[in-house]
């Protein structure tokens, strides 16, 4: 069994509905939920010309491969009705693998350690929530570490306590 945590995310239509649909779509594809964090807003980044984001981490168990895994989030994007313009426009839900296993894969297409969780603030504080002390296989630091030292200085703002699973 493989283990992942996943960053989901959304900026357009009804947040809350994204998330939890986007989580409903994960939990029927041959994949087991385990935990998830509570619901928190952040200003956009990257592209800040744009509506807050509701983010959410997952950890969840597998018996996908990274690739299919990663093949099954942008099917589910897909569904939901997510379209890539232009990097970090506004989306309906967003679907990013932050770690698989202990793993670190550099494949055209995926990146895992994801290669921005270390920067973003928006990320680290609800992956913390759950997964406190995993450690970074590239930086050998705990999730904690990581967003104790994190240059983004963004307001990470809960919006929703999540006391059970959807």
């Amino acid at each position: 069994m493989n283990k992942a945590y996943i960053l989901l995310g959304t900026n357009l239509g009804e947040k809350r509905d994204n998330l939890q649909q986007a989580i409903l779509s994960i939990s029927t594809s041959l994949i087991s939920i385990v935990s998830y964090s509570d619901i928190y807003e952040t200003a956009a980044w990257g592209n800040t010309n744009q509506g807050n984001f509701y983010n959410q981490v997952i950890e969840l168990n597998t018996e996908l491969s990274a690739t299919d895994l990663l093949q099954k989030l942008l099917q589910i994007e897909t569904q939901m009705g997510r379209i890539r313009n232009q990097k970090w426009e506004a989306r309906i839900i967003d679907l990013d693998i932050l770690y698989f296993n202990n793993e670190i894969i550099d494949t055209e297409y995926l990146k895992v350690p994801h290669p921005y969780l270390h920067v973003r603030r928006f990320t680290l504080a609800p992956l913390v929530q759950i997964a406190s002390e995993f450690l970074h296989p590239v930086f050998n630091k705990t999730n904690s570490e990581l967003l104790e030292n994190c240059s983004d200085n963004s307001e990470v703002k809960l919006v929703s306590k999540i006391e059970k699973m959807y």
